[in-house]
């Protein structure tokens, strides 16, 4: 069933060969890793910076399309091509949709649930102090304007992980290969668990909870790429993650209804779990019919 939650066209890993593709999965993970973890260590332990200004973070967030573009130029030399770079609204606009509008429904879902746990969840009020002397509510459109302009800085990571990597890992098995970069991606943030990003009160649970939001949000970013076949509408919806799903979420259920990292990541990555369920069994269910016709072609009847 969960087979079908994403489906991976690997055309350009086919055409640059299965060697080609290998190395250049190294050498990605190479400059990437390499790049990423050593800009953290000097950011925070030479320079004193702190990783929770985002002007600090853009290093560190544009490794990943750095190390693609390596890659693909001189590794590789596949080029550009089916690299998803098209915008192609015309044909993916309902997915550009989704990606914008999705995180601010899972927000709302992450706060609901809380509410039916029983957790205190302030309402929009809360957000006052966050508005600039406007009504609570209009921080949350402030936010949604924010993400399609802040989408080019998500680029930086998305064009490397689901644009890149996502496409040459596990040939033929989309899944496995998603949930592979889901992985490896939870794994390139851990640094930041220990630069004051985040603060874990049990840092392995803490990590292991990370983690597996990461998996929930590449099986869903996957998705939309398939779907899509443009880069800037997993690079929108990876914004609205960051900008109105854990932003928003953060500020209404840790801050001022004082839950933990832990329970508030649960209760984000808890909708965006379903999400994918409804995907996975959408997918099981097209697929049926399919099969019977095949069934019976193959039979005669």
């Amino acid at each position: 069933m969960a087979s079908r939650i994403a489906v991976s066209a690997t055309p350009e890993v086919a055409r640059g060969g299965e060697a080609r593709g290998r190395n250049g999965v190294v050498a990605f993970l190479v400059v990437c890793f390499s790049g990423s973890w050593l800009y953290l260590y000097a950011a925070h332990s030479w320079w004193g910076l702190s990783l929770a200004d985002p002007l600090v973070q853009l290093p560190f967030g544009f490794m990943p399309a750095l190390a693609a573009v390596v890659v693909r130029r001189w590794v590789t030399r596949e080029g550009f091509a089916g690299a998803g770079l098209r915008l192609r609204f015309r044909d993916a606009w309902p997915y550009y949709l989704a990606a914008w509008l999705g995180p601010l429904v899972f927000a709302a879902a992450a706060v609901g649930l809380a509410g039916a746990l029983g957790w205190r969840t302030p309402g929009l009020s809360s957000l006052t102090d966050l508005s600039g002397g406007l009504p609570a509510w209009a921080f949350v459109p402030l936010l949604m304007v924010a993400v399609p302009l802040l989408t080019p800085v998500y680029w930086g990571e998305e064009f490397g992980w689901t644009s890149f990597l996502r496409q040459r890992l596990c040939p033929g098995r989309p899944v496995r290969a998603t949930m592979a970069t889901g992985l490896i991606w939870a794994v390139w943030h851990y640094p930041l668990a220990f630069t004051g990003y985040i603060e874990f009160s049990d840092l392995p649970l803490g990590l292991a909870v990370w983690t597996v939001s990461f998996l929930f949000q590449e099986l869903l970013l996957g998705w939309l790429y398939d779907r899509s076949g443009s880069v800037w509408v997993v690079s929108l919806a990876h914004g609205g993650n960051n900008m109105v799903l854990s932003l928003l979420t953060g500020f209404l259920l840790g801050e001022r209804a004082g839950l933990g990292v832990n329970t508030v990541t649960l209760l984000t990555t808890a909708p965006m779990a379903l999400a994918c369920a409804v995907i996975a069994v959408g997918a099981h269910l097209r697929r049926k019919p399919s099969a019977r016709r095949r069934t019976a072609t193959e039979t005669g009847h």
